[in-house]
């Protein structure tokens, strides 16, 4: 009964790509074109930010140039997919287009791209919103994103693990140093939460890695709260020399 239920829904409302809109197979899938326009992380990244590498295999931990000479705060950190092609438009419809049915494909990407991360992880949380940008939005979309990798985990999902008490407008158009100095002390433990930071090992969640500056503030939060371990992962990331 089930399978004829599902299939006289597909005959109705036919799976659709989440990315073009194009007929397709199965539900929350991409159409050939927007596959082939979707550039997926593998395994060659490095290991602190997930940047595409070029690496031997008989390295165990590879670490690229930019985090030799500026090693984040936090342990490791893995993205799905590249910010550009189909990837970039999907961050975008994701973020501003009202598109919260993308969270569920995303985070399936993103699970795949954290496995090495999750061993030991105690709770999974998403780098927050201020107020006024969530009532703007209405909803954070690292939020969504966190929650269905929990789910998919097996691991406590906590949506307000860290605060963001003011708000500082964009930071488009901003450089790296930039970002990290109007981002300093923006973001907070909740003190609310404290006791699921203390010794835990946090896995951050975003969007998209841009300059590293907002889940360098988070991780920070964390830390300062005495997280044992942070680790962050997003949905896609930015990689100009990639």
């Amino acid at each position: 009964m089930k399978a004829k239920f599902q299939t006289a829904i597909h005959l109705l409302f036919p799976p659709r790509c989440v990315a073009c809109g194009h007929m397709v197979e199965s539900d929350f899938g991409l159409c050939s074109d927007c596959w082939a326009e979707t550039t997926f992380l593998g395994a060659a990244v490095c290991d602190s930010c997930g940047r595409p590498v070029t690496a031997e295999a008989k390295e165990c931990r590879v670490v690229c140039d930019a985090c030799l000479s500026d090693l984040p705060p936090w342990a490791q950190g893995r993205s799905a997919i590249l910010y550009r092609g189909a990837g970039r438009s999907l961050i975008l419809a994701f973020k501003h287009g009202d598109r919260t049915d993308i969270a569920q494909p995303a985070a399936q990407w993103l699970h795949q791209a954290v496995r090495p991360l999750l061993t030991g992880v105690d709770v999974i949380a998403p780098v927050p919103l201020h107020r006024l940008r969530f009532l703007k939005r209405r909803y954070n979309q690292a939020s969504l994103l966190a929650k269905n990798l929990a789910s998919l985990s097996g691991i406590p999902f906590c949506a307000d693990l860290l605060v963001r008490p003011r708000g500082l407008g964009g930071l488009e158009g901003l450089g790296a140093v930039e970002r990290e100095e109007k981002l300093r002390g923006a973001i907070e433990p909740n003190r609310r939460r404290a006791y699921l930071v203390r010794g835990a090992k946090v896995l951050l969640v975003d969007d998209v890695l841009t300059s590293g500056a907002t889940l360098r503030a988070a991780t920070q939060a964390c830390l300062t709260a005495n997280a044992k371990e942070v680790c962050v992962a997003t949905l896609a990331r930015v990689a100009k020399d990639a």
